[in-house]
């Protein structure tokens, strides 16, 4: 039966469709149960119901981000009240990152074996009490902000490795990838609002602490939606169309098929790249924005020290805002256009998104001093290209990953993106730009120029995570489909000794794939 069908193989051209993709759709994709009265009958969750699930999903989401991003908002009050320099403030979203992605192996252990929505519920609880105590902190005490910063991950970490797998086991084919953007709408938008949060509130308290002081109430909102509207859907029945319970392997099992699983891992080094580059602008955007006004002249700083009530963390929050709402919904709009005609079109939308993005915020560095209006208007056409990805990177891992490892997939795909991407470019970013700053003048020049070139960094490496998505574009048709075949029960995971069989080759034996033997 397997060698007549040879789901492995995909010998189409990139840029064209495969020759059997509407015999593939018909008897994959199509088979799936898309009707809401089929999908209730497995999942036994209204339609309803499923959509105030996403709601309150989105909700989170989007507070995650908006406190994630306060800290960026106030980051140049932060560096006076501390008295740190660009290095030690490159460090807080560093520690942060760093204690999020840490822990999101063990969350997506706990998420693909337990129930997911009281781990939400734990992670979100100690998240805001941590938010809450890193306001309090007083000065001299810089490196109690970095450690209370790091415990917030756990909050992130409990959350966004669990939650993009409950909507994937709620709905099926179009309508997964439509509520998808609806969720990941909620990172650019909180991120911009997390701006607007952070610098409104200094500017009304005329105190930054009590920036840090607005999400945690919110937190507490999130958990009684999680405990009265969020339920527990069954894992991968949508898929299997069965009631049967889904077979679990063990955990080292689980990260070998990933490491294996050639568009998960090209598809998770493409978004690491999205990650260096969104994670290094979050967090040094509006800082450079006010420094370039203050090369130009065009803003002065207060007598006292203090940084003036400026528009620039405003500004950047309402692009953010704006340009990832335009962003992820264009992507996936295309993405699902274009996929009638391309299989490939999901790694290829992203793929442009990320080459698209890099000129953009080149041109957006290099005319800061002369134009900052112009800076202002390449940051938000490159800031749309860069959030063509956020969506579609989601969707591609739930069609590729088997439900049983989504939570694990998730886990090491944030594991991955951070620790390769936005854990260390903020710091990075911020190390380089006290280097060039050695052996100059200080002026408000010189700390403008060794920002502007560290940051050009941004745009190099997201022409290489364009790269990455390209090459998951000539592997992702077949591993869709060894997904779609492995969650209706078609084939089978060959266990550790089945998977190799001895063959005698030359008067010797030798291990071959059982899948290169015609049986």
């Amino acid at each position: 039966m397997a060698s007549q069908r040879q789901p492995y193989v995909d010998t189409a051209p990139i840029l064209t469709q495969a020759d059997d993709t509407e015999e593939e759709e018909k008897e994959g994709l199509q088979s799936q149960p898309e009707g809401e009265e089929a999908v209730q009958a497995l999942t036994g969750i209204s339609p309803v119901r499923a959509g105030l699930i996403v709601g309150v999903l989105c909700f989170i989401n989007l507070l995650n981000y908006m406190d994630r991003f306060t800290v960026a908002g106030v980051l140049p009050d932060i560096e006076n009240f501390f008295s740190i320099n660009d290095s030690k403030s490159g460090l807080l979203q560093t520690v942060f990152i760093s204690s999020y992605m840490v822990l999101a192996p063990i969350f997506g252990y706990l998420g693909d074996r337990y129930n997911r929505k009281y781990l939400m519920c734990i992670g979100i609880t100690f998240w805001s009490i941590v938010t809450l105590a890193s306001s309090y902190i007083p000065k001299g005490l810089f490196w109690l902000l970095l450690l209370t910063r790091g415990l917030v991950g756990v909050g992130e970490a409990s959350y966004s490795t669990i939650a993009p797998t409950i909507i994937a086991d709620l709905f099926v084919g179009d309508r997964r990838s439509r509520m998808l953007s609806i969720f990941y709408f909620a990172i650019p938008v909180g991120s911009g609002l997390g701006y607007i949060l952070g610098s409104k509130v200094k500017d009304v308290a005329d105190d930054w602490h009590w920036a840090l002081r607005v999400t945690p109430g919110f937190g507490v909102l999130a958990v009684l939606l999680l405990i009265f509207v969020v339920r527990e859907p069954p894992r991968g029945t949508v898929e299997t169309r069965s009631d049967a319970p889904l077979k679990y392997t063990s955990w080292t099992t689980d990260l070998r098929a990933l490491s294996r699983n050639r568009s998960f891992v090209l598809s998770s080094l493409g978004f690491t790249a999205v990650a260096f580059v969104t994670g290094a602008l979050a967090l040094w955007a509006p800082t450079f924005l006010y420094r370039s006004r203050l090369a130009n002249g065009s803003l002065q700083p207060s007598p006292t020290g203090d940084v003036s009530k400026d528009s620039d963390s405003l500004i950047f929050g309402i692009i953010t805002c704006v340009t990832g709402v335009l962003g992820v919904g264009l992507g996936v709009e295309i993405s699902r256009r274009l996929r009638r005609r391309n299989p490939r079109a999901d790694p290829l939308v992203c793929a442009a998104g990320l080459l698209g993005s890099a000129p953009f915020l080149f041109l957006a560095l290099v005319t800061a001093q002369d134009s900052i209006c112009t800076s202002y208007t390449f940051i938000f056409i490159g800031e749309t290209f860069l959030s063509l990805n956020w969506a579609i990177v989601a969707d591609i891992l739930l069609y590729v990953v088997i439900p049983t490892r989504r939570s694990t997939a998730e886990a090491f795909q944030i594991l991955m993106s951070h620790l390769l991407g936005d854990a260390g470019s903020p710091y990075l970013i911020g190390v380089i730009s006290d280097r060039i700053q050695r052996g100059h003048s200080q002026s408000y020049l010189s700390h403008f120029r060794s920002l502007e070139y560290a940051l050009m960094i941004c745009a190099f490496v997201g022409v290489i995570g364009g790269g990455f998505f390209l090459a998951t574009a000539c592997f992702i048709q077949a591993d869709r489909k060894r997904t779609e075949l492995y969650a209706q029960g078609q084939l089978h995971e060959p266990s550790e000794r089945e998977d190799r069989i001895v063959v005698p080759q030359h008067g010797r034996s030798t291990k071959v794939p059982v899948s290169s033997v015609l049986i």
